[in-house]
């Protein structure tokens, strides 16, 4: 016999059940902006139509075209995330500013993602990438308190999102929970040494095939021995990735090998992802085509490196930016079990 959670989101018996998720999530909504705005943040909507969706590998966009009135046809893309407009607005001239955006991206769906959904973006023009750490702990804060919980959860884990999270570094992590040297693998001038972290691999559980890539080992030690142990009992912030990991964030002053960049996690989950913003245009160029080239080595396509962005990036202050992903939050203050739970209207299956 059918069940309710095998009924469609819009049946009236599944809409009661998900109606108080949705209504928390439209409190939390309003919460988060009216915090953003009290604190000097201003809101763009920017545009979902890009020439270029970003220029991550692993990224995939939505495409479609425009046709002009004299029937002359040219590609788009709906946006991955509002980060190419967002800088854009920063080279205009503004310093603190946010987008609460409807983002899409294709091969996604599951408990965690699917292919619309919204992300909470802000950057701080002038200010260190550190302040975004505290951001992300004020709005988690607040999320939970908004929606009235004590604990976020998720898959019978939790997170207290009052505690002070936790700053760890990803060798650090690495060291922690695959015991791993990370840096040792990776040199002064950021290049990565694949048969070193291949080997090191090799002692754990972890396969190792020979087509392996250096990222492609990161990314294995990183999902399965670290991710799953972060934000248990209070949220962790896990910084300093690797230079080649960090596509747009700059290097640290502290050490070459490792980027301005951090991840929030709770529960296991990865809630945000922040950068100190990369500003020089012509080794932006250099990163966007390393990375369609192993976007077309493992899928077989590539994105446009769209020009005018990287005209403005020119003229662009040092800044820091984090993007947070507002379902997620949403479903861990709730402890609901899918991003589905909190959507009000989700992508036909």
């Amino acid at each position: 016999m059918p069940t309710d959670a095998d009924s469609p989101w819009w049946a009236p018996a599944r809409h009661a059940d998900r109606r108080p998720g949705l209504l928390a999530r439209n409190r939390i909504t309003a919460a988060l902006r009216a915090h953003l705005a009290a604190s000097g943040f201003v809101e763009a909507e920017t545009a979902c139509l890009q020439v270029s969706p970003g220029n991550e590998a692993h990224l995939s966009a939505f495409g479609t075209e425009a046709i002009g009135p004299d029937g002359a046809r040219r590609p788009l893309y709906l946006h991955t995330s509002p980060e190419f407009a967002c800088k854009t607005l920063l080279a205009a001239g503004e310093t603190r500013l946010f987008s609460l955006a409807r983002v899409f991206r294709n091969r996604e769906r599951g408990p965690l993602h699917h292919p619309e959904f919204t992300m909470l973006e802000w950057y701080r023009a002038g200010e260190p990438y550190t302040a975004l750490m505290d951001d992300c702990a004020d709005l988690m804060r607040l999320a939970a308190e908004t929606a009235g919980a004590s604990r976020l959860v998720w898959r019978g884990r939790e997170c207290d999102p009052f505690a002070e999270p936790e700053r760890l570094s990803v060798a650090e992590a690495v060291s922690r929970h695959a015991e791993i040297d990370l840096l040792a693998t990776v040199s002064s001038d950021g290049e990565t040494d694949r048969d070193a972290l291949a080997e090191a691999v090799a002692r754990t559980d972890l396969r190792v095939a020979p087509d392996d890539t250096w990222a492609d080992l990161f990314s294995r030690i990183l999902v399965a021995k670290v991710e799953p142990m972060l934000g248990l009992g209070r949220p962790t912030i896990l910084c300093e990735y690797p230079v080649s990991e960090a596509a747009l964030a700059r290097p640290s002053p502290a050490d070459p090998r490792v980027a301005e960049r951090f991840e929030l996690y709770a529960c296991g989950v990865e809630l945000a992802n922040a950068f100190g913003e990369l500003t020089d245009p012509a080794e932006q160029r250099r990163r966007f085509e390393a990375e369609m080239a192993e976007k077309a080595r493992i899928y077989g396509e590539t994105y446009p490196i769209d020009d005018e962005f990287l005209r403005a990036l020119a003229m662009m202050p040092e800044a820091s930016g984090c993007a947070l992903g507002f379902d997620r939050l949403v479903m861990l203050a709730i402890g609901a079990r899918r991003i589905e739970d909190v959507l009000w209207t989700p992508v036909a299956g």
